[in-house]
Order: structure tokens, then sequence, then C-alpha cells
């Protein structure tokens, strides 16, 4: 008698790790992002001494990310910060999958890379927030720092 009403629950509780073994990692992690369009990665103190050099000041950088299935047109999208820079995005369209890198410096703009043409730092090394705000004026991702770490903060 104890064999019968022990099987049902030893079946049931391998129904419920098989099924959980059935989620895996990777679809757990797509289902983080399932707007698309976030902050990634941002060097927000760039290596060295801060010299105020076109090329100290392009070392500093923000990742956006597109991990949605279908590319996504930017013109309109701002990033700031919490001083109040703003980086308005003029048209630029992001493929499914790819990531643009925001630079503080000026440069030629290319495929995967823009430059914000600023003379000066962006981004407090002791604390920030970053802000990706769509067109229509509503915040869609931020990502905060509250002291010097690495120079560099994973948003995601």
């Amino acid at each position: 008698m104890r064999i019968r009403t022990t099987a049902p629950a030893v079946l049931a509780a391998a129904a419920l790790s098989v099924s959980l073994l059935a989620v895996s990692p990777a679809s757990a992690a797509t289902a983080r992002h399932q707007g698309g369009l976030h902050l990634g990665t941002i060097q927000y103190d760039s290596p060295g001494r801060d010299t105020r050099s076109n090329s100290s000041l392009n070392a500093e950088w923000v990742n956006i990310h597109n991990s949605s299935r279908s590319a996504i047109q930017l013109k309109g999208y701002k990033l700031k910060d919490d001083t109040g820079y703003t980086y308005t995005f003029g048209s630029y369209k992001i493929g499914a999958g790819k990531t643009v890198k925001v630079r503080t410096g000026r440069g030629s703009d290319a495929s995967g890379v823009r430059y914000w043409g600023r003379g000066n730092y962006v981004w407090n090394n002791t604390g920030d927030k970053a802000r990706l705000i769509k067109p229509s004026g509503s915040q869609l991702d931020s990502c905060k720092w509250t002291r010097q770490g690495s120079g560099s903060i994973s948003c995601h």
C-alpha cells in the first residue's frame, strides 16, 4: 500500500524536475529584455589620467544594445546623465542583436559608433545615472552607479 501512495508523488517530482530542466538559461536571459533596446556596458571613467584630450574623452562611452529580432530606428532617442547632459540620436538604425557605442568626444560617426562631440567628460566617476529616453519622452532604461569602482559597469 505504501508503494502505491508514494509512486504518484515520485512521478510528479520527476516530471517537475524534467520540466525545470527544459527551461534553458539562455531563454531566461533573453526574456529579461523583451522590449529590445537597453543600456549595456558603460565606461564611465576613461582609463588613465583625465586629460580632456579627445582620445581620453572617447575612452568614456555607453553601449546601447538591441536584443530584439528586428532593427530599430533611433532617431529622436536620447541618452542623458544626472546633470542633464543629453545626446540625441539623428537618423540611425540599429540592427537586430547589434550594439551602438556612444563615445563622449569628437569623431566621425560610423556603423556601430556615434560621437557626442563634447570637449568635457559626461559621466561622473563617483556616481551618476545614465538614462535612455524614447522620442516620446518616456524613459526606456536606466543604469546607476554610486561609487568609483573599476571604471565601468555592466547594466544588464
